[in-house]
């Protein structure tokens, strides 16, 4: 694993883990500190620099995997954050906390499963109070189930998937937009799947498609207001998403071998994007879609 952010010239193929992954499963949606190996979020890593100073953000799916990348580097810019997760996922969001609070950010946990409607309001409402406002939205929140065949995907797991990927997005962003100021930041995460889709994630492929057109269409809309909207779309990247059903047991070892680095990504790999996204750095950018993949074309 990386053991810190440095300035010094790096081959990315030897970048992170390299290995072969110990074929493994949890129950969905997983604990990242039970995982084999635990993934990098940056926690060693990620060095801040103040460009979020003085921000306020929520982060869905902040306890673990990407978003917990994203909420260690936006506390370390100087953002106020609050993590949205599942109940279940309570430990990997009390060791986020102490993280935080150990190097003196400022963190509110806001569990709430996304997938309902009011449970999205209700933790943009928790989130604006316990923060004093917000500024950045990073709507990060996902599930996947890989399913072999069409006539084997349930109909519960196709409405949980859209409700989840798809639908929280527009709950939340309908919640939070009347307090959202001129220059505010909404980040979604799309991800590879949204343009080369497995055979085998044919709900959550579509649902990655719909968030490409979501971040988009909204983009136009809220420019206006500047407001800025796009979209960080992952490749292979080393989350619970992973051993809780992502994937088959059987293409775990090998997962990520295939891109053209030649491994999968660490969360932490992600994070800079969402901040720079975030920053008045990008005050020009909206209504993009930023690969961060591997070498996988978009």
């Amino acid at each position: 694993m990386k053991e810190a952010q440095t300035d010094t010239l790096e081959n990315p193929r030897k970048e992170y883990y390299r290995g072969e992954y110990p074929e493994q499963h949890q129950e969905a949606p997983g604990i990242e500190g039970k995982m084999d190996p635990v993934p990098d979020t940056g926690e060693k890593s990620y060095r801040g620099y103040g460009r979020l100073k003085g921000r306020k953000a929520l982060i869905t799916g902040g306890d673990s995997g990407i978003g917990r990348a994203v909420a260690i580097a936006c506390s370390r810019e100087g953002a106020d954050i609050a993590v949205n997760y599942l109940d279940v996922e309570q430990p990997d969001a009390n060791s986020l906390k102490k993280l935080i609070e150990e190097e003196n950010g400022k963190i509110a946990l806001v569990p709430g499963d996304v997938s309902r409607e009011e449970n999205c309001r209700e933790i943009v409402r928790q989130a604006l109070e316990r923060l004093g406002g917000l500024d950045i939205l990073v709507l990060n929140a996902g599930t996947q189930t890989a399913v072999k065949s069409i006539e084997d995907l349930p109909t519960e797991q196709l409405v949980h998937t859209f409700a989840t990927n798809v639908f929280s997005m527009y709950w939340i962003v309908k919640e939070a937009l009347p307090r959202l100021p001129a220059g505010a930041a909404i980040i979604t995460t799309a991800s590879i799947e949204a343009f080369q889709p497995n055979p085998f994630l044919l709900d959550y492929a579509a649902t990655k498609s719909a968030i490409v057109g979501f971040t988009r269409a909204l983009s136009k809309q809220l420019a206006k207001k500047g407001i800025r909207v796009n979209a960080v779309a992952p490749g292979p990247v080393w989350t619970a998403l992973q051993v809780t059903g992502g994937q088959f047991p059987e293409n775990i070892p090998s997962f990520g071998k295939d891109t053209p680095l030649g491994r999968a990504g660490q969360p932490a790999e992600l994070a800079p994007v969402y901040v720079f996204l975030a920053s008045g750095e990008a005050s020009y950018i909206t209504g993009q879609i930023v690969g961060v993949t591997g070498g996988e074309l978009l």
